[in-house]
């Protein structure tokens, strides 16, 4: 069973530093992809960092060189450390667990394809508040 606990968030000035850190179980990190996704208001879930299989991840076009994802196994947790972080990185992120491949990149983010086979899970949301 997968299983997903988010922590962090909270509110900081633009071009602050914050961290996020979601908890897995072993069964998660054996059988599934790993990564964070944020939603504002009105808009859609977009994925800005993926751990896959890479040692350095795979990220959103527009928090390349602020966002870093990683993952350690042996504390079974998925963090994402944001630097620079600007007023349009406002949004609820989430901590996500899903079949390795179901995500593909467009547009200078990544989504999910929505195959009725991948398996998603998201974890509850943090919100990350960026003000000036």
């Amino acid at each position: 069973q997968v299983q997903l606990v988010e922590s962090g968030g909270g509110s900081v000035e633009s071009g602050g530093s914050m961290s996020l850190s979601c908890t897995f179980n072993s069964y998660t990190s054996r059988n599934y992809c790993l990564g964070w996704f944020r939603q504002a208001p009105q808009k859609r879930r977009e994925g800005v960092a993926l751990a896959d299989d890479s040692s350095t991840g795979r990220y959103a076009d527009s928090v390349k060189g602020r966002f870093t994802i990683s993952q350690d196994n042996s504390k079974n947790t998925l963090y994402l450390q944001m630097n620079s972080l600007k007023l349009e990185d406002t949004a609820t992120y989430y901590c996500v667990a899903y079949t390795c491949g179901a995500a593909y990149y467009s547009s200078g983010y990544y989504y999910m394809r929505g195959d009725m086979t991948d398996f998603v899970q998201w974890g509850q949301g943090t919100q990350v508040t960026v003000s000036s």
